[in-house]
């Protein structure tokens, strides 16, 4: 009881002591600053500045007194949080993955501790979610720009943003989405190696480094990535790897499947066909100088376990032997597939003379200073009544391009439309076309670029969420002039296949553009 009555005493005097100490300071209460001239919501696109300026009112408010942030938590992941400024005005590059963010604005009191803060919703939305990628060679750096069709800007060096290694080499930029990992649909190929990038923004992880597709988790530098149906495959180096899928189950790349001889760059696909139960694609050996065919389904049990890589004039034949059983060999454009001869360009299309899907893959071959093009059709080994390939294989074209103007000088520069049977070719500045309905094959001229351009990369965008977009025939040119890339779109607007008097679509201020991708939505 006397301890209670202490205790109560002691607090007594404590209270006393300090009412009347209060006239031994200059105590000034601290006003709460008012923050104006932002909205509660705050829309923007990804790759975008955000730049907010408060206005920040209050009693004796000096802006030296105070330190200021500007951070950002992910309403779907209120845990991790992500400095963007630290200064009163906010002038940040949004790189933050799409979605909705509370953002935060603290003023804190350098000499009191004291701080106030101000809450806000901010919603990044994308700016690249379709548009033309350009890949370019940055004194030999890969460069990802893109011209965006949500804005009509065209963001420059997309990748520099991301925590991700500097590749050297650039090759290919690909979308391939219904081949890849839901949410990185892209697939980036340089000569350091090859990796995926993300839908939003083109983020990167490790975990989509290629090595990670491998069956043997090599590190490999493919040339193209290549689809068919079910599956896809590549080149990398000389060595040719397949995948194939299980519904939605993405296999994994083999180990080369070429044992003793070495590959050329591009493989042959079927990339119009979409109802095909057992693929056939074709490489090119490049020791032997002869096609090869592969079918993976000939080593199942059902096909009796048979040699599915064979020399393509034995797999001609051995499609004929199974008549029953395939659509077996279409065509006459030539009676055997060559042999002896020096590869020179390999690209695949979705031109079918018989206005099918038996589309055509185009090789170019050479003999010495003599060139050769090869029309070639890859269908299915063993066609069902719904399959969109009656045959496994045709001869569809066969043509001399020796007499067309510097035919000698191109080695890759080559485009072939999906929608005429004409072939393209560029040297230095100009573009030449070749009718291949006609005989004997001759070039003509299209254009000449201005200012002694140089053209580095020709193709046709070939579009695979809509098949059917006629964007696929529009000729895509990217050039050189000086040290600066400029891209032209030809529109073929009369689909006529003759882009000389078209007025191309025209963007500048890239590098040596190295392949044009358009993303789909």
């Amino acid at each position: 009881m006397r301890k209670g009555l202490l205790y109560t005493a002691c607090w007594i005097f404590l209270l006393i002591s300090c009412a009347e100490d209060l006239g031994n300071y200059d105590y000034r209460e601290l006003s709460s600053p008012v923050v104006t001239g932002i909205d509660e919501k705050i829309p923007v696109r990804k790759f975008e500045r955000l730049q907010l300026t408060p206005q920040i009112e209050g009693e004796q408010f000096t802006e030296e007194d105070y330190q200021f942030e500007w951070k950002v938590i992910p309403q779907a992941d209120a845990v991790t949080a992500t400095v963007i400024g630290n200064e009163r005005i906010l002038d940040y590059e949004v790189v933050l993955a799409e979605g909705t963010y509370t953002l935060y604005f603290t003023i804190t009191n350098r000499t009191s501790g004291l701080f106030w803060q101000q809450t806000y919703e901010l919603e990044v939305t994308q700016t690249t979610s379709e548009g033309w990628m350009v890949l370019c060679s940055d004194n030999g750096r890969t460069r990802l720009d893109m011209i965006s069709i949500v804005t009509g800007e065209t963001y420059r060096d997309l990748l520099s943003s991301q925590d991700m290694p500097e590749l050297n080499g650039p090759r290919r930029i690909q979308q391939l989405e219904d081949l890849a990992e839901t949410g990185s649909p892209f697939y980036l190929l340089t000569d350091d190696g090859a990796t995926r990038l993300s839908s939003d923004g083109f983020a990167w992880t490790e975990e989509y480094n290629i090595r990670y597709e491998m069956g043997n988790g090599q590190a490999v530098s493919p040339h193209e990535i290549i689809p068919t149906v079910n599956a896809k495959m590549m080149v990398a180096g000389t060595d040719f790897h397949y995948a194939s899928n299980m519904g939605e189950i993405l296999g994994l790349f083999s180990s080369p499947i070429n044992k003793d001889f070495r590959v050329a760059p591009m493989a042959g696909s079927n990339v119009a066909g979409n109802m095909i139960l057992a693929p056939l694609v074709m490489i090119y050996d490049i020791d032997n100088k002869r096609f090869m065919g592969y079918g993976q389904t000939l080593a199942s049990s059902d096909l009796n376990n048979q040699e599915p890589l064979r020399e393509m004039n034995e797999m001609a034949e051995l499609m004929e032997d199974m008549q029953a059983t395939t659509g077996g060999v279409t065509g006459s454009a030539f009676d055997e597939f060559p042999t002896g001869l020096d590869y020179v360009y390999m690209e695949n299309t979705r031109y079918d003379p018989g206005s099918g899907q038996m589309a055509v893959t185009y090789t170019v071959l050479a003999d010495g200073d003599k060139r050769y093009l090869y029309g070639i059709q890859l269908g299915d080994i063993v066609p069902q009544s719904w399959s969109s390939c009656p045959n496994a294989l045709g001869k569809a074209y066969y043509g001399d391009l020796s007499e067309c103007t510097d035919i000698t000088k191109v080695t890759d520069l080559f485009a072939f439309s999906s929608l005429k049977n004409c072939m393209y070719y560029a040297v230095g500045g100009t573009l030449y076309q070749v009718d291949l309905s006609t005989k004997p094959l001759q070039a003509k001229v299209q254009f000449t670029l201005p200012g002694g351009e140089e053209i580095t990369r020709l193709k046709f965008n070939l579009f695979r969420k809509n098949t059917s977009d006629s964007r696929s025939y529009n000729l895509i040119i990217g050039s050189l002039r000086g040290e600066e890339g400029i891209l032209r779109i030809y529109n073929d607007t009369e689909m006529s296949g003759d882009f000389s008097g078209v007025e191309p679509e025209v963007y500048d201020g890239f590098a040596r553009i190295v392949d044009v991708t358009y993303r789909e939505w």
